[in-house]
């Protein structure tokens, strides 16, 4: 795609950026094949192309509207458009930066101004969120269902391994997780701790960034990015890896390195940290062998994985949840649209709510067709929004394995 950057962007690093993803793309529409919202919507604009067009007219000096706002907002930013284009354009690291330079220049009107600036301002600070979210739980009769959905009741966390093991991992706690679904990460450290790693919390990391660099504040969440390193650093030579435990966080803390590339003081701390980063799901095969033994025949209900976008897509890990389980002995299976989005996207289903119960309802409906007794997946994000619109438990994959330990 040919180019032509108007002054103001043009040579800085965004615009560098921008322009090298542009060109590659080849105008195929592969990926609207794949694009949750251009299948629900059917409006080219509202599919990864369409999308893309808009972005180049407005840093070629086109002037954005709030229509194109709208259109790169209706964006799940779930990337499976990535995993689908044969010229791998980088579509997410696109948006991002479309999404900025239109903010700048649209405003936005007063009551969508408030909702992000509540959830950006709130969402990344557990001190203020946990004690939010169990007085919800309290008035939770009295909410809107929206909120109603948001606030399901948390799974209580059992103990925390107290043995000291020689190979030593760092989790993430995160901004929402430990209100939330405190039980993951304590189960995550009871697996490993049964494998012989002790799992340690660094006490000042908190959110990953992602909240509020992608509701466009984005140096308040290179922030978050650059707190949590300062909170990592005193670790990084005592353990083997970063556990990330929400793939949503996984997806961002890898991308530290790329996007404090730029920050003379955090660049080479950064590259180390998403170095040292691993999804759960990359930590666990190493043990296969092991948990194999311990789990075979424990766990006999049948299981549909739901693999999270930022696992899949963002990530680009596939099979390893399942080819786990399954050397466990678990009759685990995909659902038929196991490569959509569900709809939750981070804070896409509180700011976009309709079109995140649509593809919701659609994803629950082919996980039923599956038969099974539960859902698994490897993200809050999805767990909770998932959970909103079944009786059927929707649990993290790890609880599976902790619970079949125990």
């Amino acid at each position: 795609m040919q180019t032509n950057l108007a002054d103001f962007i043009k040579g800085t690093a965004d615009g560098n950026e921008a322009e090298a993803i542009l060109r590659a793309c080849v105008h195929c529409g592969f990926c609207t094949a794949t694009c949750p919202t251009y299948q629900l919507l059917g409006d080219e604009l509202d599919g990864p192309r369409g999308r893309i067009y808009l972005i180049k007219q407005v840093l070629e000096g086109a002037e954005p509207t709030r229509k194109t706002q709208l259109h790169l907002d209706r964006c799940l930013t779930c990337r499976n458009c990535e995993s689908t284009c044969p010229s791998g354009v980088k579509y997410g690291r696109l948006v991002d930066i479309g999404r900025r330079v239109v903010d700048e220049r649209v405003p936005r009107p007063l009551a969508d101004r408030i909702k992000r600036t509540t959830l950006k301002e709130f969402l990344p600070r557990s001190a203020l969120f946990k004690p939010a979210f169990t007085a919800g739980q309290l008035a939770r009769p009295l909410l809107s269902k929206e909120l109603q959905d948001k606030l399901q009741p948390a799974r209580q966390a059992g103990a925390w391994p107290t043995r000291a093991h020689a190979r030593k991992m760092l989790v993430l706690e995160g901004c929402v997780q430990p209100a939330m679904a405190p039980n993951i990460n304590a189960a995550t450290a009871r697996v490993l701790d049964a494998l012989g790693v002790q799992l340690i919390v660094a006490p000042k990391a908190g959110c990953c960034g992602a909240v509020r660099y992608h509701l466009n504040d984005q140096q308040g969440g290179l922030d978050d990015m650059r707190r949590n390193i300062d909170a990592w650093w005193p670790y990084v030579e005592q353990v083997e890896a970063i556990v990330m435990t929400a793939s949503g966080c996984g997806v961002t803390v890898k991308e530290y390195g790329h996007l404090l590339a730029h920050d003379q003081a955090y660049a080479a701390k950064a590259a180390r940290i998403s170095m040292l980063t691993r999804d759960l799901s990359e930590i666990l095969p190493q043990f296969e062998e092991e948990l194999a033994l311990k789990l075979k025949g424990k766990i006999t209900q049948r299981v549909a994985f739901h693999p999270p976008c930022t696992l899949q897509h963002g990530q680009q890990i596939r099979g390893k949840v399942e080819g786990l389980l399954r050397a466990a002995g678990v009759d685990v299976t995909l659902c038929a649209d196991s490569h959509l989005c569900c709809g939750s996207a981070g804070t896409y289903s509180v700011l976009h709510p309709e079109i995140a119960h649509a593809l919701r309802d659609r994803k629950l409906a082919n996980l039923a067709a599956t038969g099974a007794d539960e859902i698994v997946s490897a993200n809050i994000g999805c767990m909770t929004h998932l959970q909103s619109g079944t009786e059927t438990p929707v649990t993290h994959w790890i609880e599976l394995v902790d619970r079949a330990l125990a």
